[in-house]
């Protein structure tokens, strides 16, 4: 995938690691159309991608809402020729017991990792494959590779993705529709502050581990890399890992170690 000069549309990039993809990015001199429901932020971001030598369009709307996905789409389509690169950082994460969780928030989450993330694609795809081609790069997470504690909807969005795309990816061969799904262990961002309650709440604090993590700047280096290789999975993080291995290869090893994490 050659990066440089192409137009990428990058969701979630007012921060954590989309926002330090699009600065990645940005120094491959491209067109970058930044978004995520925060203007202010991504305008901010833009100034940084600009000074890196891109061009860039802010387009601010929410991932859990169709209305303003269809709004936004429309208004890059009219504007834009084709999109030769859709990068999705969007998304929302959980921190909650499955039999304490409200329907409403499984829902809520779903709605915005899942739906937005799908929605989208539908409305940027024939785009790309009337132009030739392009590439998708989606954010999983580990646990889009397995169960794990307090993230039961979170975790189930993320599977989704891989079902989803993986489908995508098989259908469109010859269409030339690349598929790179981003697999992100612990990265330092706000992830876990932001991620939802029982109640639909921010959980407010910042996992222990998570802040111990990778850098997001090392993480989007890292991600950069791998997208112009077009590798279909790309795993970034530390130590923590090796769990998709154990998983994979040990997997009744796997069940008794998630067993053991420490209650919220």
């Amino acid at each position: 995938m050659q990066i440089t000069g192409k137009t990428l549309w990058i969701t979630g990039a007012s921060s954590g690691i989309g926002r330090a993809v699009a600065i990645e990015l940005s120094l491959k001199r491209c067109h970058l159309i930044l978004s995520s429901r925060k203007k202010e932020d991504l305008e901010k971001v833009a100034i940084i991608c600009e000074n890196n030598g891109s061009t860039t369009s802010v387009i601010p709307f929410d991932l859990g809402n169709a209305l303003s996905i269809e709004k936004a789409a429309n208004r890059v389509l009219e504007n834009e020729t084709n999109i030769d690169g859709l990068y999705h950082f969007g998304g929302i994460s959980q921190r909650s017991y499955v039999s304490d969780t409200a329907i409403s928030v499984d829902r809520k989450i779903f709605e915005v990792n899942f739906f937005g993330t799908i929605e989208l694609t539908k409305r940027v795809l024939p785009v790309m494959i009337s132009n030739g081609g392009g590439q998708i790069g989606v954010t999983s997470s580990i646990v889009g590779k397995f169960g794990f504690p307090y993230r039961s909807s979170y975790a189930a969005s993320k599977h989704a993705l891989h079902g989803f795309f993986e489908s995508l990816r098989a259908e469109n061969v010859s269409n030339s529709v690349l598929v790179s799904m981003i697999i992100p262990g612990r990265i330092k961002t706000n992830i876990s502050v932001n991620a939802l309650d029982k109640d639909g709440n921010a959980h407010n604090k910042m996992d222990a581990g998570q802040d111990k993590g990778m850098s997001a700047e090392k993480a989007a280096g890292i991600i950069v890399k791998r997208l112009e290789k077009e590798k279909k999975e790309i795993l970034v993080g530390g130590s923590e890992l090796i769990m998709v291995h154990i998983r994979r290869f040990f997997p009744r090893l796997y069940y008794y170690l998630s067993t053991k994490v420490e209650p919220l």
